[in-house]
């Protein structure tokens, strides 16, 4: 299912101080079954243009489309996977997981099935009594991914998932997502400040610059295989990189120097 952003921008209005115009004219095209990152310095509107796509922020000013439909808030066709994990503490894998499917009123049968083969397929068997506290930062994560895709969403929508992770683990959900993906293939939309996350995972990056976010260039990330442990030693991995970064350090810097002026 595609996605299209027209000349998004989106202003917040706190409270108290001034508005703060955090996106500018954002045009940005996702294809079906793409997986494309948004790279960029801190406060660059990165997430606020994965809640837009979400539906949880109102679209004021340009037009979101998925699958030539109007975003006009959330639905089941998009499913979002957060670095804080939002899980329940009081219910279990298997009764996090069935959560979602619940609401999608399925048969009990039906819906223990659908639980018990994504507690499979992100390798959690074993633990489908043990509740949040009970389990790793990665087993969290791996927990929140099996629930989102329990409504089997067409997008599913990533705010920077592995961020609270340490390296070790994070280096293993890289691998479990993209087995994930190439077994239930989505359109992924990955927010990330982390250069190396985005290519190594990314079909392509686009970069966006200081606040207020504008997309500033679009990189192509795809390589000749697929994407794994074996192209991060490449030439061409660390080439992307150093692209990459160079375009995401300019930007921070003009972030830095507009905090400071």
């Amino acid at each position: 299912m595609g996605i299209s952003f027209r000349e998004v921008s989106h202003t917040y209005r706190p409270p108290r101080g001034r508005p703060v115009l955090a996106l500018e004219n954002v045009s940005l095209e996702v294809r079906e079954r793409e997986f494309l990152a948004l790279l960029g310095p801190s406060g660059c509107g990165k997430s606020t243009l994965l809640y837009l796509l979400g539906g949880f922020l109102p679209v004021e000013a340009g037009t979101i489309t998925v699958g030539g439909r109007p975003v006009s808030g959330p639905g089941p066709d998009r499913g979002i996977v957060f670095q804080s994990f939002a899980l329940f503490p009081w219910k279990t894998v298997r009764q996090n997981i069935l959560y979602g499917l619940e609401k999608q009123r399925l048969p009990r049968a039906a819906r223990e099935k659908r639980a018990q083969d994504l507690i499979e397929l992100v390798h959690l068997r074993g633990f489908e009594n043990s509740y949040p506290a009970q389990l790793s930062g990665g087993m969290k994560q791996r927990v929140a991914i099996a629930r989102t895709l329990a409504i089997d969403p067409a997008i599913l929508l990533m705010d920077e998932p592995f961020g609270a992770l340490d390296a070790q683990t994070r280096a293993l959900m890289h691998e479990e997502l993209l087995a994930i993906i190439r077994r239930t293939p989505k359109t992924v939309v990955f927010v990330t400040h982390d250069v190396r996350e985005a290519v190594y995972l990314a079909d392509r990056v686009a970069v966006m610059s200081a606040r207020p976010g504008r997309i500033k260039e679009i990189v192509d990330t795809s390589f000749a295989g697929e994407h794994g442990s074996e192209i991060a030693g490449t030439r061409e991995f660390a080439e992307k990189v150093e692209r990459l970064w160079g375009l995401v350090r300019n930007e921070a810097i003009i972030a830095q120097e507009r905090q400071g002026s």
